[in-house]
């Protein structure tokens, strides 16, 4: 039998004899595993690729050619998605079947896509709108029956499930288009890889009313002989694009387009790679302590061996191979575990999320993450198998500890390079967004870990005043430095992670909220309607007042050109050097508006408004007492305004824009319409109202200024339970470690007339030094790394209306998440290790 075999055989045997122990390491190696390969199956099965695509998209025609708004030449994508290559003579005149078949032989079916205006019982919504005649035989497979029947007649249409839940009832009519058409629903179609999408399908010229070329348009072909690169080639030539199934199966080797490719991307492959480092180190550090258990545990079998003739390499090859056989199992049960939940788990929350794909198993990434499992055992099993070769079977087989790993203080000179570089790195990557912070947070990481040992002796160096329990406990600690350093130094990297990145997430939040700027004061209701003519607007107010009994609706007006096109206000700053702001679309309306906006009734203000000046509340905004209003429209020619203005103080700080005297736009040559109506009431149900303004016109918009909110909130509790898995993984398998190693001197306390809490309080004690060691070092590290991290987070922050160049630097600290961590890590750390630990003597049977 090869020494190979018999180190299997060993480590697997001794694996069934401590099962708790096996279950801890395979937890600790299995778990990052599972929850690798569950996310890499969910992304790729929730995924869709271009060919998993092709029947939704084409059915069984061999390709969906579509317009363009050019007649001459353009480049596309494999996928069918192309742009002019130079400017090109545009036609009014629609394409034709003619003109396609003219440059591809086929047969060819309508088939326009879009969005259609629809009214349900309980509102309106804008959905997805397909015209096609789903009962050819080339349409198979792009929304397949669910129910019903496919629409025969233009006025029958077909919806998804989607519009089913919102209120729309098969056999019952619903109202389409702005001119409130009436159509029947006579099916329910299925979208094959989105259950949550909402639309209709119907016949040609039912639900796209204003189709024309370059918005949707376009044809399903079924040509002899498959649609190859050359013949898309053809059609671009002439402006036309397509979606073909034999170039999806088959792309060309060199398309016209580079696009983003992650597996090239230097920044991404960073990225990567820092992951991956970070994720190998954190398993070791979890799974190292595990190991060192069972070395505890054996160190008398293995002391035999040696005895009888085994050498330093026979009992690396025997713990090496635990790490083999444990991570081994552990890899392989995360694996199908991972894999095999995902799949599950995908069509489940499809019902809620929307698409999801055919179910896939990404094998190569899956085995990646599987080898990677694999390698951490190993690696965490290394340390543990050079002391089993360097211990004394003769001190251990007389009982005596063996002083080897004790004396060692780690490599504080190598661990403060290695935290002077990855802080040197950290600051010259300030100026970049990009990953090499990452690089700079891994070598810092590593520091600290070369670090640690030094730490917990010197922490030992202080326990000379703590009571008793506590002192046993931090002395034991630092005499076993190899065991306390892993454990800590995983606490310190999960506490570090954690930190930087909520100092990060509070950074960007507090930059953000910084950079809001609203144009109406908070508390604000507004409602607007889009393209309604007077007659629409009259029935909305209408509805609105009937909605909001006893509120004070003030009206606000809306610039239209000759034509009634809405047109949109823009203030332009003046002068601005920094934090600037953009006001579009301001309010135009009399002194009624200006109190409301303004947040009181201010008498100078409001005199300056009817001698027709504007009120401006940013004086960055007016230069030499005028304002500058760029209009924005649908019309190619842009337009400017020039009006005289004052600045005045807003009801709140941060607000920005002005109010617009009318006169200055119905001199310029522009009508005036009202169409928004603003009031100081905060509604109970925002959305019950917009749907009941919807009813009534089809076009409500109603919006409540409530503030920046606070985006990224999830991701505390997040980054707190993932912080709190894996320290607390690392204090109880230092713990267990040393509880199995102060046995004898816990029994020694108990045979002296110590109580059990004082038993108890040892190993609690003995828990929270290593968490509290972690946390504090991580706590610190993270702060540094935070704030780094912050500077490329908070400097580009950016909302509607906020700093056109804001390079502030905000660094904010979220405490009560931070003191989770800190303190609420070792106190749960130490409570759990004390109510676990037995607070009897156990008897041991005596050496000869």
């Amino acid at each position: 039998m090869s020494a190979l075999v018999a180190a299997l055989r060993i480590a697997r045997r001794d694996a069934l004899r401590a099962k708790g122990r096996s279950a801890l390491i395979m937890a600790m190696i299995g778990l990052p595993v599972l929850v690798i390969t569950g996310l890499l199956t969910g992304f790729a099965t929730a995924g869709v690729s271009p060919a998993e695509q092709v029947t939704a998209r084409l059915g069984a025609a061999d390709a969906r050619i579509a317009t363009s708004e050019v007649r001459g030449p353009i480049a596309q994508t494999t996928l069918g998605y192309g742009v002019s290559r130079e400017p090109t003579a545009r036609s009014d005149r629609p394409r034709t079947a003619a003109e396609v078949t003219a440059v591809l032989d086929g047969r060819l079916i309508p088939y326009d896509v879009g969005s259609v205006e629809v009214r349900r019982p309980d509102g309106y919504d804008v959905v997805s709108a397909i015209e096609l005649d789903l009962r050819d035989p080339m349409t198979r497979g792009i929304r397949p029956l669910v129910q019903g029947r496919f629409p025969a007649s233009p006025g029958e249409v077909a919806v998804t499930p989607e519009m089913i839940e919102r209120g729309v009832r098969l056999g019952g009519t619903i109202s389409v288009t702005p001119q409130e058409r009436q159509v029947r629903v006579v099916g329910v179609v299925e979208h094959p890889h989105n259950l949550r999408h909402k639309e209709v399908v119907g016949f040609q010229n039912v639900l796209l009313l204003d189709k024309r070329d370059g918005r949707g348009t376009g044809w399903l072909a079924d040509t002899p002989a498959p649609v190859l690169w050359q013949d898309v080639l053809r059609l671009n030539g002439v402006g036309l694009t397509a979606a073909s199934r034999a170039v999806l199966a088959d792309p060309p080797p060199t398309i016209d387009f580079p696009g983003f490719d992650a597996a090239t991307d230097p920044r991404m492959l960073t990225t990567i790679a820092a992951g991956v480092v970070l994720a190998v180190l954190e398993t070791v550090l979890l799974a190292g302590p595990a190991f060192a258990v069972g070395l505890r545990r054996r160190r008398r079998e293995l002391a035999l061996i040696a005895a009888q003739g085994g050498s330093g390499a026979h009992l690396r090859a025997i713990v090496l191979a635990d790490g083999l056989v444990l991570g081994g199992a552990a890899t392989l049960l995360g694996a199908v575990l991972g894999t095999g939940g995902a799949l599950v788990a995908v069509p489940i929350l499809a019902r809620w999320t929307g698409g999801y794909g055919p179910p896939e198993v990404p094998w190569l990434p899956v085995l990646g993450a599987a080898a990677l499992g694999l390698l951490s055992a190993v690696i965490a099993a290394l340390v543990p198998a050079v002391q089993a070769a360097r211990q004394h079977p003769a001190q251990v087989l007389a009982g005596r500890e063996s002083e080897q790993g004790r004396r060692r203080a780690g490599r504080p000179i190598l661990g403060l390079l290695l935290i002077t570089a990855g802080l040197c790195v950290t600051a010259l990557s300030l100026d970049d967004s990009g990953p090499t912070i990452l690089v700079g947070g891994v070598l810092v990481v590593f520091g600290l870990v070369a670090v640690m040992p030094w730490l917990v002796q010197a922490a030992g160096r202080l326990a000379a005043r703590l009571p008793l329990p506590l002192r046993l406990s931090v002395r034991d600690a630092a005499r076993h430095r190899v065991r306390t350093a892993c454990a800590a130094a995983a606490v310190m990297a999960a506490t570090m992670g954690a930190i930087s990145l909520g100092i990060g997430a509070e950074s960007q939040d507090a930059a953000f909220k910084a950079s809001y700027r609203p144009k109406v004061p908070t508390g604000t209701l507004t409602i607007t309607a889009r393209s309604v003519d007077d007659r629409g607007w009259a029935d909305l107010r209408a509805a609105a007042t009937k909605a909001l009994p006893g509120v004070s609706l003030i009206s606000g007006q809306r610039a239209l050109t000759r034509d009634g096109r809405p047109v949109t206000p823009v203030l332009v700053p003046q002068g601005c050097h920094g934090q600037c702001g953009v006001a579009v679309d301001s309010p135009i309306g009399d002194a009624g508006l200006l109190a409301l906006v303004q947040g009181r009734a201010d008498p100078r203000a409001a005199a300056a408004l009817a001698e027709g000046r504007a009120v401006v509340f940013d004086d960055r905004m007016v230069k030499d007492g005028t304002l500058t209003v760029e209009l924005s429209s649908e019309e190619p020619e842009r337009r400017s305004l020039r009006i005289p203005a004052v600045t005045v103080t807003a009801a709140d700080p941060r607000q920005i824009g002005a109010v617009l005297p009318p006169e200055a736009f119905t001199e310029a040559g522009f009508k005036l319409a009202e169409r928004r109506l603003y009031a100081a009431h905060r509604p109970a149900d925002l959305p019950l109202l917009e749907r009941r303004l919807s009813v009534a016109t089809g076009k409500a918009d109603v919006h409540l200024e409530s503030g920046p909110g606070d985006p990224s909130t999830p991701l505390f509790p997040t980054l707190l339970g993932v912080a709190l898995v894996l320290g607390l993984g690392g204090t109880f398998a230092a713990t267990g470690l040393a509880a199995a190693d102060m046995r004898r001197d816990l029994d020694t306390v108990s045979a002296v007339g110590a109580p059990p809490r004082v038993r108890r309080l040892i190993v609690a004690a003995q828990a929270g030094f290593v968490a509290g060691l972690g946390t504090l070092v991580g706590a610190v590290a993270g702060g540094v790394m935070g704030t780094a991290a912050s500077w490329p987070m908070s400097r580009h922050a950016r909302t509607s209306g906020g700093p056109l160049d804001y390079d502030a630097l905000f660094v904010a600290v979220p405490w009560s998440f931070t003191a989770a961590i800190v303190v609420g890590l070792p106190l749960l750390a130490a409570l759990v290790a004390g109510l676990v630990t037995r607070a009897r003597p156990t008897l041991t049977r005596r050496l000869a």
